[in-house]
């Protein structure tokens, strides 16, 4: 476990499967992070974020559930051995049972190993919806843990008093301790299901943070990960897989997918992940969309190339498969790729090449003369197209540049023109190739946003006009 991010302390949420350990999770988070579904073992992977609900914020885990007999199931093993690291590196566990079932052999067998662990435990009860639930909790008293908080993780009974025996029993902060997420860089992994999105991850923590199975769909969760190099922080968001709609066999692989979506829409940096024994596909042409609507820098990741890889001219088949995701995914023709194995680990190093790329890509700023001489210089090389006998023009033109914009902010250029309606979406890329002539953003998108001259009686229709822009560029 890496918190070098945030140097807060650790809380993992422990105990067997389906006790309520994902509810417990998101109500002490105050938003719906972990999945929470009636099947046992829905979370497989161990999901981190920080919480700030108490006087002091810390790290909190939720784990996959631990099932103590011994399991043939290579899916359970790993489960089993993501939540042993958890007990390792936590500094307090939080033992979560379930009231309305009663103690059972396996809570039994847990205690003894939390025991062993010699970290704080806090025994929560779970499930105890009423007042007249409370003598369930008299049976857990033999576990022998102290403190025991009887709660509702479902109606967010007891929460509070939970909340303030977790920072009591937190280790004493460091001096120069601080949250610091906020300086992180958010970078979403993204494709369709078993491309190897998890195995790149723990290529580049070299641990087996997120669980790695043959079986699509393992990561059903949007998994938060810190992780620091060269002093540069990042939060990696695994993501699960994203299926065709009519390929999602479940209500927990719909939720896993709109997960994935709200990680496109809030990360600083999407990396799509492609399977190169299978090309681009018709559905990572789908994700792309969902990554170019979103409006976020993108990198594009050509994954296994171990099992691709020719035996003589390797460089001119990589250029090739190149060119042929350029051609498929034609639309980010602006993100770089970069071909991989996730499974040996070579060129996974030079992921952080391409952010710092892209990074770089977003401080640059093209000077207002200099644009506006680039800009009409392309009005004049190619006049935009008449629309019903009027012609857009270009009055004026600058690159925005406002304080408190994220890590990576895309490059956005306000045109002045008489009409934004004249503005179609052939010239609009027109005009984003020539800009990127001048200075080629890398990884960004170029946001056009055009705005009448005379005062704000075009500006709704402008903001219409841009939206419209947008959709025909999704969908192309």
């Amino acid at each position: 476990m890496n918190n070098a991010a945030n140097n807060l302390p650790n809380v993992a949420v422990v105990g067997r499967p389906n006790v309520g350990k994902s509810a417990l999770f998101n109500r002490l988070v105050g938003r719906k992070i972990a999945i929470v579904h009636d099947q046992p073992g829905i979370t497989r992977d161990r999901i981190s974020t920080i919480c700030t609900r108490g006087a002091r914020p810390f790290t909190l885990w939720d784990t996959g559930g631990l099932a103590v007999p011994q399991s043939r199931d290579e899916l359970s093993a790993q489960v089993r051995r993501a939540a042993q690291e958890a007990l390792r590196d936590s500094d307090l566990l939080l033992f979560v049972v379930d009231a309305k079932e009663g103690l059972s052999p396996i809570d039994e067998e847990l205690a003894r190993m939390l025991r062993k662990s010699q970290k704080p435990v806090v025994l929560v009860i779970n499930k105890i919806d009423h007042e007249k639930h409370e003598p369930r909790a008299a049976e857990f008293d033999s576990l022998g843990f102290e403190p025991s908080l009887s709660i509702s993780a479902e109606h967010g009974r007891g929460i509070t008093d939970l909340l303030a025996a977790i920072v009591q029993r937190l280790p004493s902060p460091p001096h120069d301790s601080r949250v610091t997420s906020h300086d992180s860089l958010a970078i979403a992994i993204l494709g369709r299901p078993n491309v190897g999105k998890s195995s790149l991850i723990n290529s580049i923590v070299r641990s087996e943070r997120a669980i790695v199975s043959e079986l699509p769909g393992t990561t059903r969760d949007a998994i938060d990960i810190s992780y620091e190099c060269d002093g540069r922080q990042f939060v990696f968001i695994d993501t699960a897989g994203i299926r065709r709609r009519g390929k999602r066999s479940s209500s927990v692989e719909v939720f896993s997918v709109m997960r994935a979506e709200r990680s496109i829409r809030r990360a600083d940096l999407c990396v799509l992940i492609v399977d190169l024994t299978m090309g681009a596909t018709a559905q990572d042409k789908r994700i792309t969309g969902l990554i170019q609507k979103a409006r976020k820098p993108a990198i594009i990741v050509l994954n296994k190339w171990d099992l691709v890889r020719p035996t003589r001219g390797e460089k001119q088949a990589a250029r090739q498969l190149v060119q042929e995701t350029r051609a498929r995914i034609f639309f980010l023709e602006y993100a770089p790729m970069l071909i991989t194995s996730a499974l040996t680990g070579e060129n996974v190093e030079k992921l952080f090449v391409s952010i710092e790329k892209v990074q770089r890509a977003a401080r640059q700023h093209i000077g207002t003369g200099i644009l506006n001489r680039l800009l009409r210089q392309a009005f004049e090389a190619n006049p935009p197209p008449l629309v019903k006998g009027r012609r857009l023009k270009l009055f004026y033109a600058a690159q925005t540049s406002e304080k408190g914009q994220p890590q990576l902010q895309s490059p956005e250029f306000v045109l002045f023109v008489n009409d934004p309606w004249l503005m179609n979406e052939t010239y609009c890329r027109y005009l984003e190739t020539r800009i990127r002539k001048a200075e080629p953003y890398p990884g960004l998108p170029i946001t056009l946003t055009l705005r009448p001259r005379t005062g704000a009686r075009h500006k709704k229709q402008s903001g219409r006009r841009a939206g419209q822009a947008n959709k025909q560029q999704a969908g192309s």
